[in-house]
C-alpha cells in the first residue's frame, strides 16, 4: 500500500500526493511525536464524551487513529471502539491493544463502512491531507454515511488562523539522539512541514502538507455534503472558539 521512502530525492520532484502513507509508516513519524500530551488527549475525551451524552456501550468510530492512544482510552471508558487507518504499520502497533470491545483495521477514510457508529471522531487535525481538494468532500459524505440515524461526528482540526499567525519558521527538535531540522510555511492553500534529519549515515527528508481549512471553509464543504454543523469549540477543555485566539477548531456536526 505504501511505498518506501527515497530517502534522498528532493521535495520538488516528491509526488506529494500520498505523502501521509510513506511518512506515517516510518518509525521516525513515532519517534519525532513521541512526546504528545496522553493525559490532554484523555481530558479532551472524557469532555467530548460527557458533552455527546453517549449511551452505554456505544459503538466509536476513532477515524485515522494512528498507534490507538485515543481508540484504547475511549475503550476503557466503556464504548466498543474500532479504530481506522491509513497505515498499516500503525495499525500493527494499535491491534497490539485488541480486545472483545476494541478492534483495528486499516481503511481510508474516504470510504464509508457498512457498520454505523454512535459517534465517529477525526482527532489531531487527521484531516486535510489530500491532494485533490474534492477527496475533503468525499471524506465528510463517507463520515455522514457510517453515522447511525442519531449519531454525533467530531473533527478536531486545528485553527488555521492562529496557527499561521504563531509559525515558527525554522527550529531542531532532537528526540532519541536525532535532530530534526524543521521548516515550516504556508504556500497554495497548505501549511507544509519539512522535515530533514540523518540517522546511521543516511539522510532523510519528509514533507506533511495540510490544507488551511477555516471554519467558513468546513462549513462550505459540510453544506455540500447535508451535513449540519451543531456546535464548535476551540480547545479541549471545550471552551469557546475563538477565531483568532483558540489553539484548536472542534466542530460537532452530524
Amino acid at each position: 500500500m505504501s511505498e518506501a521512502p527515497n530517502p534522498s530525492t528532493p521535495n520538488q520532484d516528491r509526488n506529494t500526493e500520498n505523502w501521509f502513507t510513506s511518512w506515517f509508516d516510518t518509525p521516525y513519524y513515532h519517534i519525532l511525536y513521541k512526546d504528545r500530551n496522553y493525559r490532554e488527549a484523555q481530558i479532551f475525551m472524557d469532555n467530548l464524551t460527557h458533552y455527546l451524552n453517549l449511551p452505554e456501550k456505544a459503538k466509536v468510530l476513532d477515524l485515522a487513529c494512528g498507534k490507538g492512544r485515543h481508540s484504547i482510552y475511549l475503550n476503557q471508558l466503556g464504548f466498543t471502539v474500532l479504530g481506522a487507518d491509513l497505515s498499516e504499520n500503525s495499525i500493527a502497533e494499535a491491534s497490539k491493544n485488541s480486545n472483545e470491545t476494541l478492534h483495528f483495521k486499516v481503511h481510508d477514510m474516504r470510504e464509508p463502512f457498512e457498520e454505523k457508529f454512535d459517534a465517529i471522531f477525526n482527532l489531531f487535525t487527521s484531516f486535510g491531507y489530500f491532494e485533490n481538494d474534492d477527496d475533503n468532500l468525499t471524506t465528510l459524505k463517507a463520515i455522514k454515511e457510517s453515522l447511525s440515524e442519531y449519531g454525533f461526528a467530531v473533527i478536531d482540526f486545528m485553527n488555521v488562523n492562529q496557527v499561521i499567525e504563531t509559525l515558527v519558521p525554522e527550529e531542531v527538535k532532537t528526540v532519541d539522539g536525532i535532530d530534526f531540522n524543521i521548516k515550516r510555511y504556508v504556500e497554495d492553500g497548505h501549511i507544509f512541514k519539512e522535515i530533514d534529519f540523518e540517522d546511521q549515515g543516511k539522510k532523510y527528508h519528509f514533507t506533511e502538507k495540510v490544507k488551511a481549512l477555516t471554519l467558513q471553509n468546513f462549513q462550505d464543504l459540510m453544506d455540500e455534503a447535508g451535513i449540519y454543523l451543531l456546535d464548535i469549540f476551540g480547545d479541549y477543555k471545550l471552551k469557546k472558539f475563538h477565531k483568532t485566539e483558540s489553539e484548536r477548531l472542534i466542530m460537532i456536526f452530524k
